[in-house]
């Protein structure tokens, strides 16, 4: 697992639902990003935003795939 980020690829160390944990950690501000997931010869790339940007001080970086962020809401009720 990658995370694609200015040119640069960062090695994934956790993926979760809504966050990612990178092998290295460092500081970057909020943007869009691309992770990459392959599994023999099967790759599946998709674009993220990672709307708190990434810390040096914290190992979690959350995320919310664009597919989830363009879906409609409905209202519950």
């Amino acid at each position: 697992m990658q995370l694609l980020l200015d040119g640069a690829v960062h090695r994934v160390a956790q993926l979760g639902p809504d966050f990612v944990m990178l092998e290295t950690s460092f500081d970057h501000p909020p943007m869009e990003a691309d992770f990459v997931f392959a599994v023999d010869d099967n790759r599946r790339q998709w674009r993220v935003l990672l709307p708190d940007g990434i810390s040096r001080n914290s190992a979690r970086v959350r995320l919310v795939s664009e597919q989830a962020a363009s879906m409609p809401t409905q209202a519950v009720g």
